[in-house]
């Protein structure tokens, strides 16, 4: 599966980079196929696995901010693998037409 998540930190001031940088740390320390853009961060793997390392990601922030809040979308596709990847090529190849 691949979730697409955003973890804002509320309460902490106009800046929240550094309580995002956490998050995103959790992420890459999972060693699950993930990538990070300006909106959200995308992460590959099996359920259970993947609702984990949100859940780490989430409690990481949450050290530092009085709340947090969280968006979420799943795309669940049994059998498919390297979707992270699989689905941005095959845009560029139509784009490349």
């Amino acid at each position: 599966m691949l979730v697409a998540f955003s973890i804002t930190p509320l309460g902490v001031g106009e800046g929240v980079s550094e309580p995002v940088a956490r998050a995103v740390k959790v992420v890459r320390d999972s060693g699950l196929p993930n990538r990070t853009d300006a909106m959200f961060t995308t992460i590959e793997g099996e359920w259970d696995e993947v609702m984990a390392v949100i859940k780490a990601a989430v409690d990481a922030v949450a050290e530092v901010a009085p709340r947090v809040s969280v968006v979420l979308k799943a795309d669940l596709r049994p059998g498919v693998t390297d979707a992270l990847h699989a689905k941005v090529e095959a845009v560029e190849r139509h784009l490349a037409e």
